[in-house]
């Protein structure tokens, strides 16, 4: 009992996993120029309610600027002052296809009030604050209520109307190497099927976020592969098979933080090298096993 406290995976953390920037964002098209004032930038944030908008010159985003930034000016009587003497320059952004919890991370690390957000082709598209996340968490913690009232039917006594010695479900989930935009979809029907089967939402949680994580790693590091789920009465398994240049030094990739992503992967917000020990925490047991040029065998099970 202890050890299934110490590897349970709360309802926000398992959200945070499943949504996407783009799902929590504020689509907005305030935006200022860095010629406005900083006197015309108060007016905007009144009559518009916000605390802070992004900077844009020639349909460029240049900076950001925020009610912190006006308060120093107010302070220092600086209100003529042009935006763009005032503003954060070349902002740090989230990609709107993003996993949400790339998003919770960078504010934790980085303390910033807001995140601009763009999409792949480098267009702003929104704006992101931590208030945002907790709205569209919530808000999915509704809905996630009603559709599981909805959709738990009698699949929840699969187990118990089934006779036979051994009973298992098998579902496979085929995962593209290279397709970022569909990253996310086998861990999301997987743990939508567990949740219909009337599995406990413990149990679903520490799964959907190690079947997450494994995922990624086959699209990012891979040439493609497949997660396969086994679901017994006591435990599920889940195999994530690829095919791949292996892994040289498993113990050292392991290790929290250690990733060999390319640069163009971690700009995207993926390969921070927390997957393998994200999937440890999660899981009952773990087997990882590789062969340089041919590809890994990672099984994982999660036991209830």
């Amino acid at each position: 009992m202890e050890q299934r406290t110490a590897k349970e995976i709360t309802k926000l953390q398992e959200l945070t996993y499943e949504l996407k920037v783009e799902d929590a964002m504020t689509k907005r098209g305030i935006t200022i120029s860095p010629d406005a004032t900083m006197a015309e930038f108060r007016e905007v944030l009144r009559v518009n309610r916000i605390s802070g908008t992004p900077v844009v010159e020639n349909g460029k985003m240049v900076g950001i600027v925020s009610i912190e930034d006006l308060i120093k000016a107010l302070a220092a009587g600086e209100l003529s002052a042009k935006v763009g003497t005032k503003m954060f320059p070349n902002p740090m952004t989230l990609y709107a296809d993003e996993p949400l919890v790339h998003a919770v991370g960078r504010f934790s690390q980085l303390r910033f009030g807001r995140f601009p957000v763009v999409n792949r082709e480098g267009e702003l598209v929104g704006i992101i604050t931590q208030g945002d996340i907790v709205r569209a968490m919530l808000k999915r913690m509704e809905v996630d209520y009603h559709e599981e009232e909805i959709h738990r039917y009698r699949a929840s006594h699969i187990f118990e109307d089934i006779l036979a010695d051994q009973v298992a479900l098998v579902f496979g989930y085929r995962v593209i190497a290279g397709d970022f935009a569909r990253a996310g979809e086998a861990s999301s029907g997987l743990k939508k099927t567990l949740t219909r089967l009337g599995i406990h939402p413990h149990v679903i949680r520490r799964v959907a976020v190690a079947t997450y994580e494994a995922e990624i790693n086959i699209v990012v590091y891979t040439e493609g592969g497949e997660i396969v789920a086994e679901v017994r009465p006591n435990h599920i398994k889940i195999e994530a098979l690829d095919k791949g240049p292996g892994i040289p030094d498993i113990e050292q990739a392991m290790q929290p933080g250690y990733s060999t992503a390319p640069d163009w992967v971690r700009e995207m917000g993926f390969g921070a090298g927390m997957g393998l020990p994200n999937i440890k925490s999660c899981a009952d047991e773990m087997q990882l096993r590789s062969t340089v040029g041919v590809g890994t065998h990672l099984t994982i099970t999660i036991a209830y």
